[in-house]
C-alpha cells in the first residue's frame, strides 16, 4: 500500500481565462477596494490546500495458495476445482443451474428490506453532498419589517434625542416614530484555499461508501437466500434418508414379528427392531423443523410473511449441482471487486480530504456580504427612490491564533491513518477468508467421496448381514447394527453434499461476486 503524507500541504491553484480576465480589468461601477477583492478571490478560488489522495495498493499475492493434497478414494476426482481464470461473478448463482434458486434470488433483490434501506441510505448521502455543495453559491434572503418605537424622554438619550429635533431649524423628529422596511441581504464565502471543495470531495467519498454498503448488502442477501435455500434441500435429502430408513426397518420388524409367529425366533428380536423403528422416527420432527426454519427464513429475506413459500417450497427437490469448475480470478482483482474492500478506499478517500478541510481552517476567509431595500415612515413613501438604502463589502477573516484549529488536523491526521489500517485489514481479512473457503470446498468434497465409499460398504454389509439372517448363520442383531450403521452414515453423506453446496456458496461470498464491479 502507498504510503500517505497526511502532513505536508499541497496548493493546487488553477486560473480560468475568466479569472484572468476578471483579475485584470473590468472596474465598472466597483469601488477600488471592492473589486481588488474581487479580483483576489477569483485568482484564490482555485487553490486548494491539503493532501490530495492516492488510491491505495493492496498487499496481495501474485497466486492463491495451492493447499496440500489430502488422500481421496482410488479413482475418485473432485467434481468442482477452482481455477484463477477471470471471470464475470455478477450472477454466480446462475452456476448452479437451478431454476427455483435463481428465481428466489433475483425476487429477493427487489423485495428485501434490508437492500431497500442500503439504497435509502443512498439517497441520504447524495441528499448530504447537495447541502455541503450549496456553500459553493451565494445566501440571499428577504425581509419586510414595520417598528413603532417611542424613546423615554427621561433619559440622557431621549432628552438629547428631543433638543436635537427642537433645536435644528425645519428638523421634526417625532416621537413615537414609525418605520417600514423592504430589503434583501445576501452572503457569499469565497472558497479561497479549498475548504468547501474538500468538503465536496469529502461527501463524495461518502456516496462512493454508502453505494459500497448497497453492494455489501446484495452480496449478503443473495448468499443468505443460496444457504438457506441449500439447507432446505439439505434437510428434505435427510427427510428422505430417514423416510428409506423407516421402510427398510419396518420391513425387518414385519420379518422379525413372522418369524416369532412360526417359534424361529424370540421376542427379542421384534423388541429390537421396534425399538430401531421408533429410533428412526424420532428424527423427522428435527428434520420438519429444519424445513420450516428453512422455508421461513426464505420468506423473511424475500418481504414475505412466515409460511408463505411453504406451497412453492414445500414439495421435496436435490440440491443443486456443483459446476466442475469455479474461476475466481487473481488475488489482485479482489480488491477491486469485494464492497467491503472498496468501501474501506473510500472511507480513507473521505478522511484525508478532511485533513484538506481542517487544514483550510488554518488559511483567511474572504466573505462578500450586502443588504439593500427601501426604509420610510410611512408605507405610501417606501417604494420611493429616495427611500433606498444599501450597504456592500467583503470581510477578510484571517486566524491569528486557534488552538483548536491545529489540534483538528492532528485529528483528521490520525483518523485518516486508522482508515489505512482498516483498510489493510480488510484486504488482509478477505485474503484469508477466500483461502479458508478454498481450502473448505475441497477437503469437504474429499470427505464426501469417502462418505459415498463408507455408504457403498455399508451397503454391502447390510446386504449380505441379511441374507446370513435369512440363511440362519446370523443373529438378527448383526442385521440391525447393519442397518443403524448404514443409516447413520448415509445421514452424514446428505450432511456432507449439504456442506459442500454451502461451501461454495461461501466461497463465492468471500470472492464479493453478485455485483457489477467496475475496474478504478
Amino acid at each position: 500500500m502507498q504510503t500517505h503524507d497526511f502532513h505536508r500541504l499541497q496548493l493546487d491553484c488553477r486560473r480560468t481565462p475568466l479569472q484572468r480576465r476578471a483579475a485584470s480589468g473590468g472596474r465598472s461601477a466597483l469601488t477600488m477596494p471592492v473589486f481588488f477583492a474581487v479580483a483576489l478571490s477569483m485568482v484564490l478560488a482555485g487553490c486548494t490546500v491539503g493532501p490530495n489522495f492516492v488510491h491505495p495498493i493492496p498487499l496481495t499475492t501474485a497466486h492463491w495458495s495451492s493447499p496440500p493434497a489430502t488422500p481421496r478414494p482410488i479413482d475418485n476426482p473432485r467434481e468442482s476445482t477452482t481455477t484463477e481464470e477471470t471471470a464475470n461473478q455478477r450472477r454466480w448463482w446462475a452456476d448452479f443451474n437451478d431454476p427455483i434458486l435463481s428465481s428466489l434470488i433475483k425476487r429477493s433483490m427487489a423485495a428485501n428490506l434490508d437492500v431497500r434501506a442500503a439504497v435509502l441510505r443512498i439517497e441520504e448521502a447524495r441528499a448530504q453532498r447537495g447541502v455541503t455543495a450549496a456553500s459553493f453559491w451565494p445566501s440571499l434572503s428577504t425581509n419586510a419589517s414595520y417598528v413603532d418605537t417611542r424613546i423615554s424622554t427621561t433619559t440622557l438619550t431621549g432628552k438629547l434625542y428631543n433638543s436635537v429635533g427642537s433645536s435644528a431649524a425645519g428638523i421634526s423628529i417625532p416621537n413615537p416614530s414609525n418605520q417600514y422596511q423592504l430589503g434583501a441581504e445576501v452572503s457569499w464565502e469565497v472558497d479561497l484555499f479549498g475548504r468547501v471543495r474538500r468538503s465536496v470531495e469529502a461527501a463524495d467519498a461518502s456516496i462512493d461508501a454508502s453505494v459500497e454498503d448497497q453492494h455489501a448488502a446484495l452480496v449478503s442477501l443473495q448468499g443468505d437466500v443460496a444457504q438457506s435455500y441449500v439447507e432446505l434441500r439439505g434437510a428434505q435429502l435427510r427427510k428422505a434418508t430417514a423416510e428409506q430408513s423407516i421402510a427398510t426397518t419396518s420391513e425387518l420388524l414385519e420379518l422379525a414379528q413372522n418369524r416369532r409367529a412360526v417359534g424361529l425366533t424370540s421376542d427379542i428380536d421384534v423388541v429390537e427392531a421396534t425399538a430401531q423403528l421408533t429410533a428412526t422416527r424420532a428424527q423427522w420432527p428435527v428434520i420438519d423443523l429444519a424445513i420450516t426454519q428453512a422455508i421461513n427464513q426464505l420468506s423473511r429475506l424475500l418481504g414475505q410473511g412466515p409460511e408463505n413459500l411453504r406451497a412453492e417450497l414445500n414439495t421435496a427437490a436435490p440440491l443443486p449441482p456443483l459446476p466442475p469448475t469455479v474461476p475466481i480470478g487473481f488475488p489482485a482483482e479482489l480488491a477491486r471487486r469485494r464492497p467491503d474492500i472498496r468501501k474501506a478506499e473510500a472511507n480513507l478517500h473521505a478522511a484525508t480530504a478532511e485533513i484538506g478541510v481542517a487544514v483550510a481552517g488554518l488559511f483567511p476567509r474572504l466573505t462578500f456580504t450586502g443588504s439593500g431595500g427601501f426604509q420610510s415612515e410611512t408605507i405610501a413613501q417606501l417604494t420611493k427612490w429616495a427611500s433606498r438604502f444599501f450597504s456592500i463589502g467583503p470581510t477578510l477573516e484571517l486566524p491569528v491564533f486557534d488552538l483548536g484549529r491545529w489540534k483538528t488536523i492532528k485529528v483528521q491526521d490520525v483518523r485518516a491513518k486508522e482508515a489505512a489500517v482498516a483498510y489493510a485489514a480488510t484486504v488482509l481479512t478477505a485474503l484469508h477468508e477466500v483461502e479458508n473457503a478454498r481450502a473448505a470446498y475441497g477437503a469437504d468434497q474429499d470427505r464426501r467421496a469417502w462418505l459415498d465409499l463408507t455408504v457403498a460398504h455399508n451397503r454391502d454389509a447390510w446386504l449380505l448381514a441379511r441374507q446370513r439372517y435369512d440363511g440362519g448363520v446370523a443373529n438378527f442383531i448383526e442385521v440391525l447394527d447393519a442397518e443403524r450403521t448404514l443409516q447413520q452414515n448415509q445421514l452424514l453423506l446428505a450432511e456432507s453434499r449439504t456442506t459442500v453446496c454451502d461451501d461454495l456458496i461461501r466461497l463465492y461470498r468471500a470472492l464479493g461476486g453478485g455485483w457489477e464491479s467496475t475496474n478504478r
